[in-house]
Formats: structure tokens, C-alpha cells, sequence
């Protein structure tokens, strides 16, 4: 006997699967749910069998000890991040159709539970224009708005988003994060990164506020002009959780929107003499416990050249007082498996470092706008090569938790069913696609993945001991959530069916896992 049960996710595509277990039974003193996205349809479905029946032996199995004695790294969240472009396509569709958009990727009964965000200081490549909060020359700050992030839409900003209605013009990057904080259950932290200074603060770009460098007469200035962003956020009731100096800090000469030269000796001054001190000042770091307030995380590039940079801050007992941890970026996708998933670089990093936290802050890929949903299964390509998106993305977020980062954040976390609005022709794909003519919405491959680690793996959880056989394709990580459930994340890439075997002190049950399909399994004693 089979039962086919799933939540009330979109784009659910029910058949019949037999998964064999006896966990779900109400005569145990424990209760255990397997939830499984794969290839063959299954979009986070609830998958229980109350039989005891033997599972097959013409599969594999896998045997995973689990142990709660062994705790590693406290997680802080999962999720994706709010971009002027995500807002600009909730503005285009019915009021009661974004509530449910947010409702699915913020609560954490009805939805993915997203509890670590990003945004973007200033314009981003996200962003339907240039934008900064200053006058030009306004060196006092004496004009400061956020107002840019508050007003709205014109429909006139570029020719991607000229000619489609607005439904709520008025809705914008503020409301959206004012909006998913109303969301019922919503709990979710806030990483803030600045793109570009103005441009009249910089030298050497190549175009408005692209590549170049902050000028040092600008040091002073800009660090204000960061610290006063983050106490006009909170007077509008959104707490900054963290806060980068700057995003991709690595791009002064190559990249083809916002962007800031930091190297890693200007970064370690600029934070030093000038950013670290306003920020305490202001009072939103405390020097005194780095866990209270508004934490800073430098580098925010890519994770296969991070150690250079973060040493030169960290071995500065001045500058690295006032950081709290490293975030990091994945590109390039394509290296990743070949290298690992540079999991030798996180792990100098923790060794080196062991106070300091450690966050995925960025990741995404080019969009298939003809095929948004099936290109996650099979090879795509970036600048370097090709990569199986949904594979990448599960090895790599189980090789950084396993490796001792922190949260993961995803790119944006709302495009259209193009990728846009992107003025610099760099589309991507996102969680959710909206369609803003027809008023569409998809749910990615991307969504569902995210939503195995974010909706079961709650802030608070700490990483677990998994001792288990090591297989080709097949990769897995453990946590145990602060109301004592165990939830164990399972990829199996390969093209067969595996069995599970847990062992959690006297619990010992086998779960199947699809082919090319992920599990989350979680147990409750």
C-alpha cells in the first residue's frame, strides 16, 4: 500500500512511488517523514509508507550513522535574496497572487521558510537602473535618502520593462521586505552589500559607477554614507543582520554593471580607519560581542581564491575585530566539481580562523527561458564550461555545510520567465520565474532544492556527526534543529535507486531514494 501525500506546493506532479519504512508508524515513539524532489517530477513531496515491508536487495545500501553527541557549526539560514528587479515583478502581478508568492517562499508551514536574505546597497545588476541615495558632490551626506528603494515604478526605467503594466506601481524593494516580514511565521535575516559607490566618489571606470576604484579622500565618506543605510533601514523596521564593505571586490576592470575595486589591502584599511570605527560609533557593531548587533562579512567573491584576501584582513588584529565572518560567492560553476567543490579552501579557512563565521552569500545561474524548469537536469554551460545545475547546486551546498559554512544564499530570488529585468543583457534564472504579461508563476527545481535545506534545517540547528559509506554520486549532511528533530539532506545523482540505512542511537530504519532525486528525512524521537 502506497500513499501518495505532498504538501500544497505548485507544480506538484504526483505518480506513484514506493518507499519503504516503518517510521511513520503511530506505534513507534518516534516519527520520521521523508520529503523528495527528483528529476521524474517529484517537487518536495511527502512520501510515507506505513508497511514492514523488507526493501529490495537489488539496490544498494547506503549505511548512515547518525550522532547527536558530535555537534559542529550553528546554521543561521537558507534562502535567496530581495533585488529591485524581484519587487518590479511582484508589481506586476495581482495583490493577492504576490502575498502568495512571498507566502511560499517565506513561511515556514506553507512554504520554503527562507530565513537568510540578501540585498543590494545602492543599484546592483539587479536593478532596472543606476541608482545611489546622494547627490552628486554631496560629500555632507547632507540629502541621504533611501527614497530610491521606497518610491515605486515609473514603467519607463529601460526598454525591458517599458509597456508592462503595473499592478501596483507603487509597490518597490522596501515594501517587498516589509511585506515578507508580515508574512505569517516569517523569520529571516538580512545581509546588505554595496555594488558601487557614486561614481563621482571612484576613478578608472569604464562606465556609471562600473569597475574603478573608491577614491581614498573617499574613505571617510563612504563608510558614513554605508552606516547611515543601515539606521535608514531600521527606522523603516528592517534590521540589517550583516553587512559586506563590497560586493565581488575583486571586479575593478571586467565587469559589466555596478561594481568597486577592494583589494585586499584597501579593504583592510578601509575597514580598519574607517568603516569598522563608524560603525561603532553609530552604535551598530559591539566591539564587546560581535553576535550582537550588525555583523560585518568581508570578501564576498569567489570561494576559490578567499584565503589571500581574508588573511591579509584577519592577520590585522585592528581591522579583524570589527569582522564577525567571511561570505563568499561560488562562481564559477563549472570549476566546481573538479576542484571539489573547494572544500580544501573552506577548510583552511575554519581551521585558520575557527572564531570567525563563514556564509555562502551568493550563487546563480544563466536562464533557460525556453526550457526554465528541465534546464536544471541537464548540462548547462557558463564562461568556463559546462555543469548540471541541479547537481552543482546540491553538491554544493552539502560540501559547504560539511565543510563548516554557516547559510546559504541564492541570487535573486524572483525574475521574470526571462530573467529579467537585467539592463546588462546577464540573465538568470531565480526560485521563482513570474511571468509579468500573463501573471505565470513558476516554481524552479532551484525552489525546491532550496526549500530542503531552508524549510527543515531551522536557524539555530547545528550540524551533526554522519559516519556513512562513501559512494559515487551519492552525498548527504545531517543537523539537529533546537526542538531535537534530526533532518538529514540526501543527494543521489546517480541513475539508479539506493537504499538508505539510518542508525540513530536505538532507531535504525531504511528508506529507497530515487534516482537523481534529493531527500530530506527527518526524524523526530
Amino acid at each position: 500500500m502506497t500513499f501518495k501525500l505532498s504538501f500544497n506546493f505548485p507544480l506538484v506532479i504526483f505518480f506513484s512511488f514506493v518507499i519503504v519504512f516503518s517510521g511513520c508508524s503511530n506505534k513507534k515513539d518516534y516519527t520520521i517523514k521523508v520529503y523528495q524532489t527528483s528529476q521524474a517530477g517529484d517537487n518536495l513531496k511527502l512520501i510515507c509508507n506505513y508497511n514492514n515491508t523488507k526493501v529490495s536487495n537489488n539496490f544498494q545500501t547506503i549505511h548512515l550513522e547518525l550522532n547527536t553527541n558530535e555537534l559542529h557549526q550553528e546554521y543561521y539560514g537558507f534562502g535567496a535574496s530581495f533585488t529591485e528587479s524581484s519587487a518590479w515583478n511582484l508589481a506586476t502581478i495581482p495583490v493577492e497572487l504576490r502575498k502568495e508568492v512571498l507566502s511560499k517562499l517565506f513561511s515556514p508551514t506553507d512554504g520554503a521558510g527562507f530565513s537568510l536574505t540578501r540585498t543590494h546597497i545602492n543599484s546592483s545588476d539587479y536593478s532596472n537602473n543606476h541608482y545611489t541615495y546622494i547627490d552628486d558632490g554631496d560629500e555632507t551626506l547632507s540629502a541621504f535618502s533611501i527614497n530610491e528603494d521606497l518610491k515605486g515604478f515609473s514603467g519607463e526605467e529601460n526598454d525591458q520593462v517599458r509597456g508592462v503594466e503595473l499592478v501596483t506601481p507603487e509597490y518597490d524593494l522596501i515594501p517587498m521586505i516589509k511585506e515578507a516580514q508580515d508574512i505569517s511565521g516569517a523569520n529571516f535575516k538580512i545581509i546588505a552589500s554595496p555594488w558601487s559607490p557614486p561614481s563621482w566618489m571612484k576613478t578608472n571606470e569604464t562606465s556609471e559607477m562600473t569597475n574603478g576604484f573608491l577614491k581614498p579622500e573617499y574613505y571617510s565618506v563612504w563608510a558614513k554614507y554605508l552606516s547611515k543605510y543601515i539606521s535608514e533601514y531600521k527606522k523603516q523596521g528592517i534590521n540589517i543582520w550583516a553587512l559586506t564593505p563590497q560586493n565581488e571586490p575583486l571586479h575593478s576592470h571586467d565587469a559589466r554593471w555596478d561594481s568597486n575595486g577592494f583589494t585586499a589591502e584597501q579593504g583592510r584599511d578601509f575597514l580598519r580607519y574607517y568603516l569598522g570605527p563608524q560603525l561603532v560609533e553609530d552604535t551598530h557593531v559591539n566591539l564587546e560581542n560581535l553576535n550582537e548587533g550588525l555583523r560585518i562579512l568581508i570578501y564576498d567573491h569567489n570561494k576559490s581564491t578567499m584565503n589571500d584576501y581574508v588573511n591579509t584582513i584577519y592577520n590585522d588584529p585592528e581591522a579583524a575585530k570589527y569582522v564577525w565572518g567571511t561570505a563568499f560567492h561560488w562562481y564559477a560553476n563549472s570549476e566546481l566539481e573538479d576542484n571539489n567543490y573547494f572544500a580544501d579552501e573552506l577548510d583552511k579557512l575554519a581551521e585558520k580562523w575557527p572564531s570567525k563565521g563563514i556564509i555562502h552569500s551568493e550563487s546563480s545561474i544563466d536562464i533557460d527561458a525556453n526550457d526554465p524548469i528541465g534546464q536544471y537536469w541537464r548540462e548547462s554551460t557558463d564562461y568556463a564550461g559546462v555543469f548540471v545545475p541541479f547537481d552543482t547546486y546540491a553538491y554544493d551546498i552539502i560540501t559547504d555545510l560539511n565543510h563548516g559554512v554557516q547559510g546559504y544564499v541564492e541570487w535573486c530570488m524572483i525574475l521574470s520567465n526571462k530573467g529579467q529585468p537585467n539592463p546588462y543583457d546577464n540573465f538568470n534564472s531565480a526560485p521563482v520565474l513570474i511571468n509579468p504579461v500573463t501573471d505565470e508563476v513558476i516554481y524552479t527545481p532551484l525552489y525546491y532544492l532550496l526549500s530542503h535545506f531552508s524549510k527543515f534545517i531551522r536557524p539555530g540547528a547545528k550540524r551533526i556527526e554522519v559516519k556513512g559509506d562513501k559512494v559515487d554520486g551519492v552525498i548527504y549532511t545531517a543537523a539537529k534543529n533546537t526542538d531535537g528533530t534530526i533532518c538529514i539532506v540526501v543527494y543521489n545523482k546517480t541513475t539508479v535507486m539506493q537504499n538508505l540505512e539510518l542508525k540513530l542511537k536505538a532507531i535504525t530504519e531504511t528508506v529507497q531514494i530515487s534516482p537523481r532525486a534529493m531527500q530530506t528525512i527527518c526524524i523526530k524521537p
